[in-house]
């Protein structure tokens, strides 16, 4: 290549510009303000006072971030042990060589992830109304099923944990389904001609096969449970519901921050919930480590 036609050297600089713009305006520089305004108290954009460790001794002693806490821990449970156990069973339907119409199975369990969160919100509403509930209604006509079963009003968090489940079943499932077409058919074999029922091909061939995959989803589950907002936010009508039984930490956030104004308070609230989810994805990265060693 001649000299003339080199590359001049601030040309690699001159195309990261505007990433590394964007970035510090809309990243680096919101998260360092962030960290600043967890040690004060603001009322309002221009009035603030520093206050240190407060905002979180007082987050420590706030009887709605222990609730909020434990509601979201609750949803994160109703995720882990009841919609993902179902998307693996899904996949393993769908993963058989004998299923006909795969491909449609696969899009009608799908679909519903396909959709904002707050149509299902809307849905949602009209599924665990009192009286004119489509599920009330429906319990009613195949079971004895009081028709004014208070979901919305007794049992938010059962209500919320069915709807996220109905989103997100069939998206969990593609990702268990990539997995189970991936597994070594030679070892599936080997283990059924030695004598290997279903149960133990499934427990000592599939299981370890899938388990990166399945440490993975269990990991994007808990990240997205643990930031739960809009679904709640919307369907009850932004709150957190009677007694505060469907608010969640990042509903918490929004109310201390937006509601009351005190955008320091919920700069802590966020900081020790990506504090939280970082352990999260720590732990994520060691057993990940512990599977490939």
């Amino acid at each position: 290549m001649s000299r003339g036609t080199r590359t001049p050297w601030w040309a690699p600089y001159l195309f990261i510009a505007p990433f590394a713009v964007a970035f510090c305006v809309f990243t680096a520089y919101p998260l360092f303000e962030s960290i600043v305004m967890a040690f004060l108290q603001t009322s309002g954009p221009k009035r603030s006072e520093y206050v240190g460790l407060s905002n979180f001794s007082w987050m420590w002693e706030d009887p709605d971030f222990h609730k909020a806490v434990r509601n979201t821990v609750i949803f994160a449970c109703g995720s882990i042990f009841i919609q993902l156990p179902c998307s693996l069973g899904l996949a393993l339907l769908l993963n058989r060589p004998d299923i006909k119409g795969r491909a449609f199975w696969r899009m009608i369990f799908f679909a519903p992830s396909l959709v904002g969160l707050a149509f299902v919100a809307i849905l949602a509403g009209l599924v665990f109304e009192k009286n004119t509930g489509l599920l009330n209604v429906a319990l009613h006509q195949v079971i004895w099923f009081d028709p004014e079963f208070p979901w919305l009003q007794e049992y938010v968090m059962p209500a919320l944990i069915i709807s996220a489940f109905w989103m997100y079943v069939g998206f969990n499932m593609v990702y268990f389904l990539a997995a189970l077409q991936n597994v070594n058919t030679d070892l599936l074999e080997a283990a059924q001609v030695d004598g290997a029922g279903p149960l133990h091909r499934f427990r000592h061939v599939t299981i370890p096969a899938i388990r990166p995959v399945a440490t993975f989803v269990i990991l994007l589950s808990l990240i997205g449970s643990f930031q739960l907002f809009e679904l709640p936010y919307l369907l009850l009508n932004n709150s957190g519901g009677p007694d505060n039984q469907g608010l969640t930490i990042v509903m918490y956030l929004y109310q201390k921050g937006f509601d009351w104004g005190d955008l320091g308070y919920a700069s802590a609230v966020g900081w020790v919930l990506a504090l939280l989810l970082s352990v999260f994805a720590i732990i994520q990265r060691i057993l990940s480590k512990t599977e490939v060693a």
